[in-house]
């Protein structure tokens, strides 16, 4: 079915996504509330026909690794998940319109930033359905018109949502083109999308690290990187034992085929003999292989741990996606932060700790988009931390930072209102 799709003409894509973007920007919060309550009611309405797309992809998906399939699979409680992410976005704070920075210059004049919508976002992504909606959500409230491009693999998931969303616009006399879905797996569409300056603001790539560095590379429209976490705990020498263990195995199992995702333990040398039996028990129970450093691996081998090899230089620095986490003993914080310094993504890192002074150092150093004391690296997710859905979990510096949602889908402009004012 989807081979055979006429490719899509991207320049007039881009114009009347543009013209949509105006539009939207003239909506008021609660007409795009109530936009947003239908179309979580229109998802669910829609299950049956949703979930059925979505067996059509899972069944051409038996060539896909496992972290691939599970990212892919919808079931009425992912679903059911997903519309809820999209009542919370209608409940949070509207961020277009705000206004800050507001003071009077010399000669009367009166200055302000106004937060208004980007206007267009062109969204590249792989084998996760949620991010149609949540991306196309998070975009209406903020006021931005969306391109989507998922992958070949959740074609016809992507498809059968994207038409709910439309259809809900359209009954709300909205521009259906506020929400573009490109449904030719034509991989050349990606470079003309990635040139479309005229009209899309901005680019945010959610997959590996391949795409990432393809949009960095070809883009000439700004590009929002992340998404592609290589994430550590590390374990103090002064720790609560029996916490500390829950929070580990968390991290690692939860749910391990997503960015935030424990990859790498880091155990002060001092606690590794206490911590290690406990932690092994509860790992090996979930299936956990563990590769394992020159000092590490004695210490499972001596419990028959079932999954243990010895770990490679590759294996620190790897986002696993799986269930197989990388253990290095080290000396102290300062050896922990080195590391984490030189193999992390910049994503989600934590210390698990009871000294004051070394949960505030790891705080302080440690560059990471979301830094933790004594908590799992899962609850890196901008509905977990109130904000929503999310488009992405950024990694950068610039504009956006971490779980990039509502406020990070706007920017500002200055107003000035002057008294016939002339520069002197």
């Amino acid at each position: 079915m989807s081979e055979n799709l006429i490719k899509p003409d991207l320049q007039a894509m881009g114009k009347a996504a543009k013209e949509a973007a105006r539009q939207l920007y003239r909506l008021d919060t609660a007409t795009k509330n109530s936009v947003l309550n239908a179309m979580a009611a229109a998802l669910r309405e829609a299950e049956a026909e949703i979930l059925a797309a979505n067996a059509e992809d899972m069944q051409a998906a038996g060539h896909l690794d496992q972290a691939m399939q599970d990212r892919l699979r919808l079931d009425s409680s992912r679903l059911d998940s997903i519309a809820k992410d999209v009542e919370n976005v209608a409940r949070l704070k509207d961020p277009v319109g705000e206004e800050f920075d507001k003071r009077m210059l010399q000669g009367g004049m009166n200055i302000r930033r106004r937060r208004v919508p980007l206007g267009v976002v062109g969204v590249i992504y792989e084998a996760r359905p949620n991010v149609t909606v949540d991306v196309a959500t998070l975009c209406l409230k903020s006021g931005n018109a969306v391109i989507l491009r998922g992958g070949k693999e959740t074609l016809r998931t992507n498809q059968a949502m994207a038409k709910v969303l439309k259809t809900v616009l359209r009954e709300h006399n909205l521009p259906e083109q506020a929400v573009q879905l490109i449904e030719s797996p034509d991989r050349e569409l990606v470079g003309q999308l990635l040139k479309l300056d005229q009209y899309v603001d901005m680019i945010i790539p959610r997959g590996g690290a391949s795409l990432h560095q393809l949009c960095k590379e070809q883009s000439t429209i700004p590009v929002i990187t992340g998404g592609i976490g290589v994430c550590h705990l590390y374990a103090d020498s002064f720790i609560d034992l029996e916490m500390a263990v829950p929070v580990i195995v968390n991290a690692k199992v939860q749910r391990p085929t997503v960015c935030n995702a424990l990859d790498t333990l880091l155990l002060h040398h001092s606690i590794a003999p206490d911590l290690i039996p406990d932690l092994a028990k509860s790992l090996a129970e979930a299936g956990v292989e563990v590769r394992a450093d020159v000092q590490s691996y004695p210490l499972f081998e001596a419990l028959n741990y079932p999954k243990l090899t010895h770990s490679t230089h590759q294996d620190f620095g790897t986002e696993f996606l799986d269930l197989i986490l990388s253990v290095k003993v080290v000396e102290d914080i300062d050896e922990a932060m080195e590391h984490i310094a030189e193999y992390g993504s910049g994503h989600s890192d934590g210390i698990l700790t009871l000294k004051t002074d070394h949960a505030e150092r790891f705080l302080n150093e440690v560059d990471s988009a979301a830094v933790y004391v004594n908590a799992s690296t899962r609850f890196t997710d901008g509905a977990q931390f109130g904000l929503g859905a999310e488009v992405a979990v950024s990694t950068q510096k610039l504009h956006a930072r971490g779980p990039m949602a509502l406020e990070g889908l706007t920017t500002y402009k200055w107003l000035v209102e002057g008294q016939w004012n002339v520069r002197p």
